[in-house]
């Protein structure tokens, strides 16, 4: 056998190099390059090999968190055909990538993480930031990342490299499988050198499957189908994944069954299109819930139906409602005691229109669905529109972000109030012009998703919508997209605090307590005046173009300002922060206080028990 003799780093970056990906006969690099931050458990093996090799293009971010974030939401906007890999030295470098490790494997996103790891021989030990254990010297923090990746590996030897990075490869290109990959590696074992074999080293194309159904299940969910009066569909992120909008457009134009899209999916038929309903659960529609809710048959695509898709299970009440589930995994299309066709979404709509031929929904249905559009776009309207005022809503800023954004922007968020907004106000006209981390709804994923967003598609204009709290958390990346050259529009909504919080607290009876930025009044309580921060200032000394805008008409402006420009801009826009957009009949399973000496809450409490009633068991 030939072999060729390099470190373990080395060999690592060769073979990542070389790995395509191949769907439909159409074939992708997988791996776009490496982000990374350099330290001593990294920058003499990762780091010597990407410099003497030349194979892969290297990042430099600000944040290990924010570089895993922005590999996520790379390869969430490639339909996870590509990603990155991420680098990061041993100790906090290894342990900040936790959170976004999370991120990808709750959104069933492929990410590569190579942290840095204490000496394999031992003999130096205690090394800088190393974990001692009192128990076992076969630990370190990088074992933090077992329970947030799908495989995870420490490469203890360099022979070790090859069975692991190929078993990595595999999870990081399964449809069914796919999240963060973690393998660690001890800062000895990357600088040594092995004879690794050529055949290691050597291009390699892994084949995306599209899963068939089964046919017994096919001919079950059609009859199903056929015997539903008010069969729903929810689209999930699978529909986009598996490049399915088309197939699904032609299953709704034949049948008449309204689509209801989740987070992820998002985007799944166009907003103007008669089927849809836009989103569904606690932060959907109008039209959505209020269909969702006498469905007696529900029809998931691609979704994991969390508890914001189900309303805490409180979405569909219908006492016979079925389930179908078409998912390619066997664990998402089992839940909710639906039936499973465990395929993938595309290959599963296409073999099942044909089963539905002749058939189609009521008459009555249909026109129920055409005013129940028709009222959600006059309420759409009316949150969006201008309104007397000193300052604006976070609605009607979003109502102008989405003019101004057309049919091929992609607007970019995460966490806090705007995704609830943006998930029921925000009008998609094409797959991909909306792409929302909200599986782990993480703060200060926002600037870096967009970076990775803007890295995926460079042609189409990139809006980053961002709360005043995760900006804070997390805007180091404006300075990485300013040394990338990679522009972004980032709208900067000044709420002062963390208004979803703070809602949800008000609801619970708890009048927003602890969610605020203010001073210490008189009493040592966070209720004295507010605390100013100079959003423009800090967006500029980043690098980024800033600007406030106190109207609508000014962000208008701003954002057109920043289509012209050649770097990132920040447009920081105060709003009203008591200005909120409905809950439109959804609820969501928060526990109040059982027991209370504040009226407000023994009051929530006894709405909480009430809506309790609803929630339903569905096995």
């Amino acid at each position: 056998m030939t072999t060729r003799r390099m470190t373990t780093a080395q060999a690592l970056i060769r073979f990542l190099a070389n790995q395509y990906v191949e769907r439909d006969g159409i074939r992708h690099r997988f791996f776009a390059g490496v982000w990374g931050i350099f330290g001593h458990g990294n920058v003499a093996g990762v780091g010597q090999a990407l410099q003497e090799t030349g194979a892969l293009r290297y990042l430099l971010a600000r944040n290990e968190q924010a570089m895993v974030h922005a590999a996520a939401a790379y390869a969430k906007a490639r339909n996870r055909l590509a990603t990155f890999a991420c680098t990061s030295s041993i100790g906090p470098g290894a342990t900040n990538m936790v959170t976004g490790a999370a991120a990808a494997t709750i959104n069933r996103l492929p990410v590569l993480l190579l942290p840095g790891d204490v000496f394999a021989t031992r003999r130096t030990a205690p090394v800088l930031q190393q974990l001692e254990s009192p128990w076992s010297q076969d630990l370190s923090v990088n074992d933090a990342l077992r329970p947030v990746s799908r495989y995870w590996d420490r490469i203890d030897r360099p022979e070790q490299l090859v069975p692991a990075a190929l078993e990595a490869l595999r999870i990081l290109t399964s449809p069914s499988e796919t999240g963060a990959v973690t393998l660690a590696l001890p800062q000895d074992v990357q600088a040594e050198a092995w004879g690794f074999p050529e055949a290691f080293l050597a291009e390699r194309v892994w084949r995306i499957p599209r899963p068939r159904p089964d046919d017994e299940a096919l001919e079950t969910a059609a009859a199903l189908i056929r015997s539903a009066r008010r069969p729903l569909i929810v689209a999930g992120g699978g529909v986009l994944y598996s490049e399915a909008a088309e197939a699904l457009r032609k299953l709704v134009e034949a049948t008449g069954i309204p689509v209801g899209e989740t987070q992820a999916g998002k985007g799944a038929l166009p907003s103007d299109h008669p089927g849809s309903l836009g989103a569904i659960g606690v932060t959907g529609t109008s039209a959505a819930n209020a269909v969702a809710r006498r469905a007696d048959l529900v029809i998931g695509l691609g979704t994991r139906y969390s508890d914001f898709t189900t309303g805490s299970r409180t979405a569909f009440q219908d006492p016979g409602v079925r389930f179908v589930n078409v998912n390619v995994a066997g664990m998402d299309a089992c839940k909710l005691g639906g039936l499973p066709v465990v395929a993938d979404v595309r290959a599963a709509l296409e073999a099942l229109l044909p089963r539905l031929e002749g058939y189609r929904v009521e008459a009555g249905y249909e026109e129920e669905i055409a005013r129940l559009r028709v009222a959600w776009a006059e309420e759409v309207t009316r949150l969006t529109s201008p309104t007397e005022g000193p300052l604006p809503t976070q609605a009607q800023v979003i109502g102008v972000v989405n003019e101004v954004a057309g049919a091929d922007g992609i607007v970019v968020s995460a966490a806090g109030s705007l995704p609830g907004d943006l998930h029921k106000l925000w009008r998609v006209h094409r797959p991909g012009g909306y792409h929302l981390e909200y599986g782990y709804s993480c703060m200060g994923y926002e600037v870096a998703g967009g970076l990775g967003v803007k890295l995926a598609h460079p042609d189409r204009e990139v809006y980053v919508m961002v709360g005043d709290g995760s900006w804070l958390m997390m805007s180091s990346e404006i300075a990485t997209c300013v040394q990338e050259g990679v522009r972004l529009t980032v709208v900067l909504i000044d709420n002062g605090g963390f208004a979803s919080i703070g809602g949800l607290s008000e609801s619970l009876g708890q009048g927003g307590y602890g969610t605020r930025y203010r001073r210490r009044d008189a009493r040592g309580e966070l209720e004295g005046e507010p605390v100013a921060v100079d959003f423009v200032a800090n967006a500029a000394s980043l690098g980024a173009v800033a600007s406030e805008a106190r109207t609508l008409q000014e962000v208008r402006g701003a954002l057109e300002e920043a289509r012209a420009s050649d770097r990132t801009t920040v447009i920081v826009v105060r709003t009203d922060p008591d200005a909120r957009v409905g809950s439109y009949d959804s609820w969501w399973d928060v526990p109040v206080a059982e027991v209370s000496a504040i009226p407000s809450v023994v009051e929530a409490r006894r709405a909480y028990d009430e809506a309790l009633h609803r929630e339903r068991w569905l096995v």
